[in-house]
Parts: C-alpha cells; sequence; structure tokens
C-alpha cells in the first residue's frame, strides 16, 4: 500500500451555493432507491407477481448500492468530480425510465441494481464534499450533504407514494428521471473541473478497498463503531413496521409509513452535528450522538402504544445516530483529504453491511422477543458503539487522533 502523502496542492473550495446543490443533488441519487417501496402492492399487481416475489425484486436496490459503492465512489478519486458525476446521473435517468417501461420483474429487478449502484452518487458526493471543503469547515460541509442524502431516504419513500397514487407508479418513476437528467446537466457546470489525484490505477485502488480497513487503524474502529450503530438504526425501523402492523395496533401500511417523518429531527441534526465536530472534534460529538440515541431507544421500548412519545422518541434517536454518523463520517475523510473516496468506499460498505443485518434481524425479531427485547439489543449494540468511541484511544493502534481530522495525513494514519 503507498503510504507516502500525496502532495499538498490548493484545490478549489466549495462555495455556499455548490454545498446546497451538492446536498440537493445526494438526496436526489440516494432517493432513487426508495420511491417503489410504498408501490409495492401496485407494482406486483401490474407485473402479475406475488408480494412475496416482488419484495426480492425490491431487495435489487440495496444490493445495487452495495455494488457502487465499491466499483463507482472510487471514480471521483480518478476522474473530475464534475463529469463522474453527471455521467452517474445522466444513468440513473436512463435507468429509470427503462425500469418505467418494465413488463416483468427480472427485467425489474435488473433495472432496480443498476438503479441501486448509481444511487451511490450521493457517497461520492459525500467525498467530493470531503476533499474539496476548506479544511476548517470540513464536518459542516459533510454535514450539509449527509442532510441531503438522510433526507433523500426519507423523501424518496414519502414523494414516491403520493406520485404513485397520483399518476402511477411508471409515471412516478419518469418524474424522478427527469428530475436525474437536469441535475446532470446542472453538476456539469456546478461541481469543480479539477483532476482526480490518485496515484494507483483503477483496479488496484478497489482490490485495495478491504486492505485499507487492515491497515489504518482510525478507518477500522469507525467502520466498526458506525456499521453497529447503523444496525441498531435499521433494526429499530425494521421492527417497528412488523410491530405496528399486529395487534393490537394493526397499523395500516399508509399510516406507518407516516411515521419516518419523525426522522426529520435527523436531518436537522446532521447540519448542527457537522459544525459541531468542526469546534470540538469527532469524539465528543459521536459520544453525545449515542448517549441521546441509546436513552430515546430506551423509551422506544415502553412508550409504543403512545403516539407521540413514540414520534418524538424516533426523531431523537435519528438525530443522535446521524449526529454520530456526521462525526464519524468526518474523521474517515479527513484519513487522506486529497483522495479520501476510497476510505468513504470501505467505510461505506462495513456500515451498509451492519445495516442489512440490522433490516434482517429487526424484521425476526420481534416475533422471537417482542418489541422490547428488539429493542433492548438496539441499545445494547449502540452502546457498544459507544463503548469503543470511549475506549479505543489513537494510541491503541495505528491511526491519527479523531480528534484532530485537519491535520491528518497517510502516514499519521498508518501511526508511521
Amino acid at each position: 500500500m503507498e503510504n507516502v502523502p500525496i502532495p499538498a496542492v490548493r484545490a478549489p473550495v466549495l462555495r455556499t451555493p455548490v454545498v446546497w446543490f451538492t446536498a440537493l443533488a445526494a438526496a436526489l441519487g440516494t432517493a432513487t432507491t426508495y420511491p417503489l417501496q410504498p408501490a409495492v402492492a401496485e407494482v406486483a399487481g401490474s407485473l402479475h407477481t406475488s408480494l412475496g416475489a416482488m419484495g426480492v425484486v425490491l431487495a435489487c436496490g440495496p444490493v445495487g448500492y452495495l455494488v457502487g459503492l465499491v466499483l463507482l465512489v472510487p471514480l471521483v478519486d480518478r476522474y473530475r468530480s464534475r463529469t463522474v458525476v453527471a455521467v452517474q446521473f445522466a444513468v440513473l435517468a436512463a435507468a429509470l425510465v427503462a425500469g418505467a417501461a418494465a413488463d416483468s420483474p427480472w427485467q425489474l429487478g435488473v433495472l432496480l441494481t443498476l438503479i441501486g449502484a448509481g444511487s451511490a452518487v450521493g457517497a461520492q458526493l459525500s467525498s467530493v464534499a470531503g476533499r474539496f471543503a476548506e479544511p476548517g469547515r470540513r464536518a459542516t460541509v459533510l454535514g450539509a450533504v449527509t442532510a441531503g442524502i438522510s433526507a433523500g431516504i426519507l423523501l424518496g419513500r414519502i414523494i414516491g407514494g403520493w406520485l404513485t397514487d397520483a399518476i402511477g407508479w411508471r409515471a412516478m418513476l419518469l418524474v424522478f428521471a427527469a428530475a436525474c437528467a437536469a441535475v446532470a446537466i446542472a453538476a456539469r457546470f456546478a461541481l469543480p473541473a479539477a483532476a482526480g489525484r490518485a496515484s494507483a490505477g483503477y483496479l488496484a485502488t478497489v482490490r485495495g478497498i478491504p486492505g485499507l480497513l487492515i491497515g489504518f487503524a482510525v478507518l477500522r474502529w469507525a467502520a466498526l463503531r458506525g456499521a453497529l450503530w447503523f444496525f441498531a438504526f435499521c433494526a429499530i425501523w425494521a421492527g417497528l413496521a412488523v410491530a405496528l402492523s399486529e395487534p393490537p395496533y394493526s397499523y395500516t401500511p399508509e399510516r406507518i409509513g407516516w411515521y419516518a417523518c419523525a426522522g426529520l429531527l435527523g436531518v436537522v441534526a446532521t447540519r448542527i452535528a457537522g459544525a459541531w465536530t468542526d469546534r470540538v472534534g469527532p469524539r465528543r460529538v459521536i459520544l453525545a450522538g449515542l448517549a441521546l440515541a441509546c436513552l430515546a431507544a430506551a423509551a422506544l421500548g415502553f412508550g409504543l402504544s403512545n403516539v407521540v412519545v413514540t414520534l418524538i422518541c424516533l426523531g431523537l434517536f435519528d438525530a443522535g445516530l446521524f449526529a454520530a454518523q456526521v462525526a464519524n463520517q468526518s474523521a474517515v475523510l479527513a484519513i487522506e483529504p486529497a483522495a479520501p473516496a476510497r476510505f468513504n468506499s470501505a467505510y461505506m460498505a462495513v456500515y451498509f453491511v451492519g445495516g442489512s443485518l440490522g433490516t434482517a434481524f429487526g424484521a425476526a425479531a420481534v416475533g422471537w422477543f417482542g418489541w422490547p427485547g428488539l429493542v433492548a439489543f438496539a441499545v445494547a449494540a449502540t452502546a457498544v458503539a459507544g463503548v469503543v468511541t470511549l475506549v479505543v484511544s489513537p494510541s491503541a493502534g495505528p491511526g491519527p487522533d479523531p480528534d484532530a481530522v485537519g491535520a491528518i495525513s497517510v502516514r499519521a494514519g498508518r501511526g508511521e
């Protein structure tokens, strides 16, 4: 692995309008994975297939996203970010148009895999933010982009369901395609034109991503704690849908879907967390966020019958974990500020695996242990992430102090 720091070269700084465009683009790109989820019954009926088969088809989106994290995100380190992002949004637009014309479940599954891979553009834009933001504002800028990604996860479902009711699922995909096409054109002019600065070849970069977790302690510990709290996050939300759909609640899917609005507080938290990370360092923000999430989740275990309490606790739970995510990711992107995408790929891949396991566990755990039992597992996972953050010191292994993210070099990241 190359361990010589990349020479410092002055890079363009992201101005405020570009930061907001980056956040909006990240929101749209991320949202393209989710709009069909509320329309699963309508899509299944249209394609003459079962709900079970349709669930497998929709699972192709997250699979594609994981592929995109590994294969596509590193491209912004090698090529001009404006070109990579513009091309990826153009491909997303084409895939959405093709998805609207799909006439069989397998065709839609293939296209959703492609759409999922393209939606990793949100992680690409996080890497762009980490590379081109001013060092003293890196976490603040990352907070804005992460807020966009979080909003995309939420609004993709809400807008997708609303448009499906209004114009049908095929026309809804065409609306998303038109928005992606517009962003593709805008990205070509709005994003920095600086060439990529990765020194290794693309295939070597992709092959080297697993090795980053071995060679960089900061990345390894960040990925571990991130996977733990994303496991908890996905377990809570997957289990919530199951718990509310069963007696004594027996809520409709539409009513359950509106619980996602509680996540808006998490979107706000990402902006605040970014600014505080720049001021006090990642570790304190991570610990504060995880403490808030643990307390909110514990209250959720006993307050599900009260809608107001549940919504407040869900909002605080999301806010705590989203704040921790911004701080954690800022430390990852600062390992090699000139070319951060490969570190972001490694981090997000592990993070996503934790979330996937949480989703599978949460849906089943309600039946195994009940809602309070599921919440206890989520609290435990979040608490372990907090212990890792608190106990693992910079001197415990190779890797820089996460509270000194503004001055991390490649060699410092490896403890050399």
